[in-house]
């Protein structure tokens, strides 16, 4: 895996890194009637997280650094053999040999289970491109540290250190410094996302925790065990039995007990990074005006983008004219295909007022986003088929997606689904989690 793509897996898992808060281990972060909650109130996981939050912030810290130096080194060698980064990539891949008939039945063996019992003679494609494609990574890394040496890279002062100046010097390559300086420039706003995002998860597990506490105390109340409770006020509400009908029932659930037993949370977190999200001038649902402005990126090829999907017309429709939702594209072309295409494809369907429409569609064919489907899908909603073609080939359709994957990348996102309400990443890409962010965004 390169460096640009362990960046990237850094920045996406951020349930697995924190900030730094100022809690004690033994200390009350949250409190209801006649109840206390520590940090020891988590699941295990939960507690595991807490406790570990300062050395995962100070491991994603050094993989920036280490990110950022070849980056550097990668712009020297660029300018020095006057070429480009694709051509420099390529000319390392090619020398990846195809693997051998041992190396395909060994990764067969070890991943059959999660090859859904399919056979060796059905998987034989996926399995070669995979290996391939690990060790055209490995060759690419491989490079990357060959140029350290190339291009003289010395240590400076740990990035993680505690007490450095803005101008302490973390790494110099050549006879460029990066400083500290330097560093938090780049990275603040990806820095703050990952400690905001394990925050959250913290909080949600703590809520969590809260909300099994508040609901036995109701149960007990009523004279109810709690699975009679629970199915007083969840499961014989149901009405279509889906996962989003049963988490907005829990979520209304859990604001009225939480309110009842008057929760207090006092779990502390980073102060959040509100950035000018550009609406462009992509699709979007609801008043211009409205105070709240929500921007979703997404990837029409992305599974949990297809899961969020529904979760977000959910919590934005009891808002009416006070939230504004805008959908811009942000296609991971890396590991999706086809998810480029099929950004063409809806915004040829925007086209002809068919956005909405055709967006619906691909989130439930996501495996299916080959041209020929996208042109299908198109004429199944009715839609002028050759204007459709001419949009989706047009290269103004291309630019319009470009951008703003380019606007994508200049607010720190490196993965998809990626929520902006008012200018604030949402990390909690649940119902409540939505709710929460637009009603903090209105009470400003």
């Amino acid at each position: 895996m390169t460096y640009y793509k362990k960046l990237s897996v850094v920045l996406m898992a951020t349930v697995l890194i924190s900030a730094a808060y100022g809690q004690r281990p033994d200390e009350v972060i949250a409190t209801s009637t006649g109840m206390t909650y520590k940090v020891s109130s988590l699941s295990p996981e939960g507690q595991k997280l807490y406790s570990e939050r300062r050395t995962l912030i100070a491991d994603t810290r050094t993989r920036l650094l280490t990110a950022m130096i070849a980056e550097a080194l990668l712009e020297l060698e660029i300018k020095a053999q006057n070429s480009t980064r694709d051509k420099i990539f390529a000319l390392q891949k090619a020398n990846v040999v195809d693997p051998t008939p041992a190396e395909i039945q060994a990764v067969y063996n070890a991943n059959r289970g999660a090859l859904g019992g399919r056979s060796l003679e059905e998987t034989r494609t996926q399995i070669v491109e995979f290996i391939k494609h690990e060790a055209e990574d490995k060759a690419v890394d491989d490079y990357l540290i060959t140029l350290r040496t190339k291009y003289k890279v010395t240590t400076g002062k740990d990035v993680n250190a505690v007490g450095l100046g803005p101008d302490e010097v973390l790494a110099t390559i050549g006879t460029r410094a990066i400083t500290l300086r330097d560093f938090d420039r780049e990275h603040r706003v990806r820095i703050n996302d990952v400690e905001m995002g394990v925050f959250e998860e913290i909080k949600a597990d703590l809520e969590a925790s809260i909300f099994s506490a508040v609901v036995i105390e109701e149960a007990k109340a009523r004279n109810l065990d709690t699975s009679g409770f629970i199915a007083a006020e969840i499961t014989d509400k149901l009405r279509q039995f889906t996962d989003e009908e049963r988490a907005a029932v829990e979520s209304e659930l859990m604001m009225r007990l939480f309110t009842k037993y008057r929760v207090q949370i006092s779990l502390t977190g980073p102060t959040p990074i509100v950035q000018n999200v550009s609406v462009d001038d992509d699709p979007s649902i609801g008043s211009a005006v409205a105070p709240v402005t929500i921007v979703m990126f997404t990837d029409f090829q992305c599974p949990a983008c297809a899961r969020a999907h529904p979760l977000l017309k959910q919590a934005i429709a009891s808002y009416g004219d006070k939230a504004r939702l805008v959908v811009r594209d942000f296609p991971l072309e890396g590991i999706h295909p086809d998810a480029f295409n099929a950004a063409l494809a809806a915004n040829a369907a925007r086209n002809q007022n068919k956005f909405t429409e055709y967006v619906e569609v691909l989130y439930r064919n996501q495996a299916a986003q080959d041209k020929v489907s996208l042109v299908k899908y198109a004429l199944q909603l009715g839609l002028n088929g050759k204007q459709f073609e001419l949009d989706f080939s047009d290269a103004k359709t291309a630019a319009e997606v470009r951008k703003d994957q380019s606007d994508g990348r200049s607010y720190g996102i490196a993965g998809t689904p990626s929520i902006f309400v008012n200018g604030v990443k949402v990390h909690r890409l649940s119902v409540t989690g939505l709710r929460s962010a637009i009603d903090r965004a209105l009470r400003k």
